[in-house]
């Protein structure tokens, strides 16, 4: 199990699958969002069609900036140096990138388009700062924003279906209405439960072999397309050109 991204693009991430495949490993993802009961909650409420058919998600991710908020020095050099870190289009896309992916019941989009930019050129000279991700799926669209300009830490999402939405606040709440209603309502999420309450007893399940990584947050086939779409939003962004996705190879 490793921190979040699985690689620093996708052609380390197909050398990582491939090694896997050969040594007959489990490679594992590990996003903090993971363990949020709130996006555990709006899952369920997708996969029980409860806001009906997926037309837009927005996801917001970030902080005040690495530097802001005191990293570790050595932690900084790392996330400040392009060739390890493509700045905070990496650093936080890959959140909405992996929440969307799972949302999606682990189909890629069509297409990314994504916008870069450096808002402290004095602070970060060499990496984005700030970006936005549009990923393009048939009759569904979803904004990612991922950046260390945020006046606060954050990590929520809002996701529209036909028949309602689910906002999610914080770790353990939502905001949801429905179609028909007047008002919207606010609900604490249920807890989470083991194994999959934890980055520890994920990991334990899946060692033991009780649980298989399959299409979840931290799976690798999950995490193949979240590098898909990371490498093609850095492509976008570099090229201002709006990055049409093929079908992964097989493994």
């Amino acid at each position: 199990m490793m921190e979040k991204p699985l690689a620093v693009s996708l052609e380390d991430a197909r050398a990582i699958q491939a090694a896997a495949q050969r040594g007959k490993i489990q490679i594992l993802v590990n996003y903090e969002t993971t363990w949020y009961r709130s996006n555990r909650a709006a899952y369920d409420l997708v996969r029980e069609n409860a806001i009906g058919e997926i037309r837009k998600v927005v996801v917001h991710d970030g902080h005040e900036g690495p530097k802001e908020i005191n990293v570790q020095p050595e932690f900084l050099k790392w996330l400040t140096d392009p060739a390890l870190n493509p700045g905070a289009l990496y650093d936080f896309g890959c959140y909405g990138a992996d929440l969307m992916t799972w949302w999606m019941h682990g189909k890629a989009p069509i297409s990314v388009t994504a916008v870069a930019q450096t808002d402290k050129p004095d602070i970060y000279p060499n990496v984005n700062d700030d970006a936005t991700i549009i990923l393009q799926y048939p009759g569904v669209q979803a904004v990612l924003m991922p950046s260390w300009n945020w006046t606060f830490a954050r990590k929520d999402s809002e996701i529209y279906g036909n028949k309602g939405y689910a906002i999610t606040v914080g770790l353990t709440k939502l905001r949801l209405r429905f179609v028909g209603e007047k008002q919207e309502s606010e609900i604490t999420a249920d807890p989470l439960t083991p194994p999959n309450d934890g980055s520890l007893h994920y990991l334990s399940a899946v060692m033991n072999g009780s649980l298989k990584p399959d299409g979840d947050q931290a799976s690798l086939d999950t995490n193949m397309i979240v590098m898909q779409i990371l490498d093609a939003a850095r492509e976008s962004a570099r090229t201002g050109r709006t990055i049409k996705l093929k079908p992964l190879p097989p493994n």
